[in-house]
């Protein structure tokens, strides 16, 4: 959902052009055809469907899928909906939160979700015994760079792996400029210099954070730095809207159209087909472009790209 929905009078999308669960779960099916074994829920806000644990136990049970996760912002995540998330299948859980100094959250945080509600949602995660816990920090130079070390020094040894992410470029409407990135190697310092660190190897192939961790065993952290670090090359992730569209990149300007092979009923066969053809023709490189030549105009660098709150994290 964008965020300046509220007091207004926004047109919501009729629950026809949803997919429906049903609809979610063959689409699933036929990425596990072709070699899929992860799933990710996001949003927008995915603790907003009241009844999402029924859709996860679907994906939690379809064979080639091991693992479930969720990215969330915590507000709901009361220590009921923790239980019922992991008793339906969730095993890995990634929470929002970009600062913890009150004045900082306030100024980041534009639709007034109360700190102590993301504290304590990321409390329960834990306490329920969730296999992963991490909590995602965008850093924006002049914003929240101030707030990585008591960022720091609240999850350090709480079991929580923290993550830093450099500010992107995604969507339109964030005003975006390479002058306000606080880079991977400015985070990894700043830290360093009270808190030691040491590289640790990544948990699989094309892992998008590098792993580091404390020398005093408190601990890891994780960087992801897709600004000054492009990994397209090494890229494995598709995503897929509410209303059916496959993206295969963050900084996509459009999607392909599943749905509508759904609603002409194409068989598993079929949309395996239509998968394997999009993901071997794609031809994404808009981070490494932009790397290339951050000042200048790449193939769609200053065209519309597809927004955050439409296709997620």
């Amino acid at each position: 959902m964008p965020k300046d929905i509220f007091g207004k009078n926004h047109q919501f999308l009729p629950p026809s052009e949803l997919l429906s669960y049903d609809d979610i779960e063959k689409l699933v099916k036929a990425f596990t055809v072709l070699g899929v074994s992860k799933v990710r829920l996001t949003g927008g806000e995915p603790l907003l469907r009241k009844d999402l644990e029924r859709l996860i136990s679907r994906l939690s049970n379809i064979e080639g899928i091991n693992d479930v996760a969720m990215t969330t912002n915590a507000s709901l995540l009361t220590k009921q909906r923790a239980l019922s998330l992991k008793a339906a299948g969730v095993r890995r859980i990634n929470i929002s939160f970009d600062a913890i100094t009150p004045e900082i959250y306030r100024k980041i945080n534009e639709i007034n979700y109360p700190m102590q509600d993301i504290l304590n949602g990321i409390r329960n995660a834990i306490d329920v015994g969730l296999e992963t816990v991490k909590v995602n920090m965008v850093v924006q130079k002049g914003i929240n760079e101030t707030d990585i070390i008591p960022m720091v020094k609240h999850f350090r040894g709480s079991g929580v792996i923290l993550r830093f992410i450099e500010f992107m470029d995604v969507g339109n409407h964030n005003k975006w400029n390479l002058a306000r990135v606080f880079t991977s190697q400015e985070i990894i310092n700043t830290i360093n210099e009270q808190y030691p660190l040491r590289v640790v190897g990544e948990n699989y192939p094309g892992e998008v954070a590098k792993r580091w961790e404390y020398l005093d065993g408190e601990g890891e952290i994780g960087v992801i730095s897709s600004i000054t670090q492009p990994f397209c090359g090494d890229c494995s992730r598709a995503r897929l809207s509410a209303i059916g569209e496959l993206y295969t990149c963050l900084f996509s300007r459009s999607g392909f159209d599943l749905r509508g092979m759904l609603r002409k009923q194409f068989n598993q066969e079929q949309i395996v087909e239509a998968l394997a053809k999009i993901w071997t023709n794609r031809t994404d490189q808009y981070s490494v472009e932009r790397f290339k030549n951050p000042g200048g105009v790449g193939s769609h660098r200053n065209s519309q790209k597809v927004e955050m709150s439409y296709i997620g994290g």
